[in-house]
């Protein structure tokens, strides 16, 4: 058990959006051109495009998982990272991110969402694999050998988000939900704060802005989350009993 701003907290949810990787030097779709890596993303993250020009979507998603290892986890990925070793079972960490930086950064348990750059999906089977190096139209699926199925193992604008019943629970359950480097304008991650509200939960936003729900949230820690999330990290971990 630990106790936040006179509360006691016993199980935390954790909301990570592309804020947290920016500091790394991964670019969001919301920069300042509107642009995402100089692509709109209308033209590679929906399934119209994918239908529409697949070549260019294929390019594109892995010319990103190329880019990985060149980009490292940052403070804040680290911090949370400790809050988690330091609480096991009682975080979830759920982010909308599709890069691996959470885990290189040592989290353990990490719900992804809006799938994974470093996964690849089959339309034919449905399963959901490690991607290969370089996959197209042309790559036969190495679990149902059908050719032309696979797909980035994204969710594209105007599909449904992954593990959305086990997230919606425990953010139900939560006593404390955290919302680092969000937008707050992509649904339905922008309405968690709501939800996790509705359950009694006591809400806190990092971010460099004000995002567009920042109503709804109990306490704000502004600034870059390199910064402030180790401080709010310190500042739960210091206040834990037992």
């Amino acid at each position: 058990m630990l106790y936040y701003k006179q509360r006691a907290i016993d199980q935390i949810v954790i909301l990570t959006g592309a804020g947290i990787s920016a500091a790394s030097g991964l670019a969001t779709f919301r920069d300042a051109d509107g642009l995402w890596e100089n692509h709109d993303p209308m033209d590679i993250a929906t399934p119209e495009a994918f239908i529409r020009d697949p070549a260019l979507v294929y390019r594109f998603y892995n010319a990103r998982r190329q880019q990985l290892p060149s980009v490292q986890p940052n403070a804040a990925h680290t911090a949370l990272a400790r809050l988690q070793d330091a609480l096991g079972s009682q975080s979830f960490l759920v982010t909308q991110n599709v890069d691996d930086l959470h885990e290189r950064g040592g989290s353990a348990q990490v719900c992804h969402m809006h799938g994974a750059l470093q996964s690849m999906r089959c339309n034919h089977c449905e399963h959901r694999m490690p991607a290969l190096a370089g996959f197209d139209a042309s790559t036969p699926c190495p679990h149902c050998i059908e050719a032309g199925a696979l797909r980035p193992d994204i969710v594209w604008f105007g599909e449904l988000p992954y593990a959305m019943e086990l997230i919606e629970a425990r953010l139900q359950n939560c006593d404390l939900f955290i919302a680092v480097g969000t937008s707050g304008a992509v649904y339905p991650a922008a309405g968690f704060v709501q939800l996790a509200r509705q359950g009694g939960a006591l809400t806190v936003e990092v971010n460099r802005e004000a995002s567009d729900v920042a109503g709804f949230f109990h306490h704000h820690y502004c600034g870059c989350a390199t910064d402030q999330l180790g401080l709010l990290v310190d500042e739960l971990l210091a206040g834990r009993v037992g």
